[in-house]
């Protein structure tokens, strides 16, 4: 569901948009923390914020990092 928002926010596709490991953080809601395959070599750290279930909204990408690679650690950014 965020893939649109990442390629909107870069304005470019991606035919690979894999997500490979993430971690929580929980707030009034969720972070996620996503690293994400969009390449064959290319990575990129997602930050998604997902909302308390009662507030009805989809998840929504915060912030995001590129070029990462596979072995880059997924920290809070």
């Amino acid at each position: 569901q965020v893939k649109p928002q990442f390629e909107s926010r870069e304005n470019r596709t991606y035919g690979i948009f894999k997500a490979i490991v993430y971690k929580t953080q929980v707030v009034a809601g969720i972070n996620y923390f996503i690293k994400v395959q969009v390449s064959d070599v290319e990575y990129v750290h997602l930050r998604v914020f997902q909302s308390l279930p009662h507030e009805n909204q989809g998840p929504s990408l915060v912030s995001f990092q590129t070029g990462k690679t596979r072995d880059d650690p997924l920290t809070y950014f």
